[in-house]
């Protein structure tokens, strides 16, 4: 008997934190990617100072099936949750609309939907035709929002912490591409949307 309750109070725990992650949550995990990756956190800040270098957003289905569409690899797509959490051993965190905001969700969700497929940003250009993570859930809130800024943009910088130098691997990076470091362009990261008020932020627990 005691056996018995222990396993439905697990199973109604495990429930109510899946029915927890909605469509329209944004997901902020921290994956290594080597230099790149730590070049990102070098220079920016997330929630609670957490490091967030990736970032996608979530959709369930009517099987309640949950998948996150993100910019990585080759193009945006449409990843299943497990394989997206897979990606980081460390805490993910949800990022919740405030309840005010959430009616930006379903046209977020139809933008995303739109992009499939399209090539992955490693220009880090805003405006471009192409996109990198957080620069997908920017448009796709600005689109919900009759193409007015939801999140904002900031100033990009490439530097090391109080140095007036280029990290490395942003130097071979965009030489490979041969273009110019596009230093103090506007853009956006996984951190600084992570501190936005419009959403509120938790570890995940699934």
């Amino acid at each position: 008997m005691k056996n018995t309750i222990l396993f439905l109070l697990f199973s109604i725990s495990i429930f109510a934190q899946k029915t927890d992650l909605k469509s329209g949550d944004l997901l902020f995990i921290n994956i290594n990617c080597g230099g790149m990756c730590d070049a990102i956190n070098a220079v920016t800040q997330g929630y609670k100072n957490n490091d967030f270098n990736h970032m996608g957003l979530v959709v369930a289905t009517a099987k309640n099936e949950f998948y996150v569409y993100e910019a990585i690899g080759n193009a945006v797509v449409k990843t299943p949750l497990k394989d997206f959490l897979a990606y980081t051993k460390k805490p993910v965190y949800v990022g919740s609309l405030k309840k005010k905001h959430r009616y930006y969700t379903a046209k977020a969700i139809e933008f995303c939907e739109a992009q499939l497929g399209v090539p992955y940003d490693d220009d880090f250009l805003y405006n471009n035709g192409k996109y990198y993570c957080s620069e997908l859930i920017y448009d796709a809130f600005k689109y919900a929002n009759n193409n007015k800024p939801f999140f904002k943009l900031f100033p990009m910088t490439y530097k090391e912490p109080s140095s007036n130098n280029f990290f490395p691997v942003w130097v071979e990076h965009f030489k490979n591409r041969n273009i110019e470091i596009p230093e103090g362009k506007p853009g956006c990261n996984p951190g600084g949307m992570s501190l936005d008020k419009k959403i509120r932020l938790k570890i995940l627990e699934m």
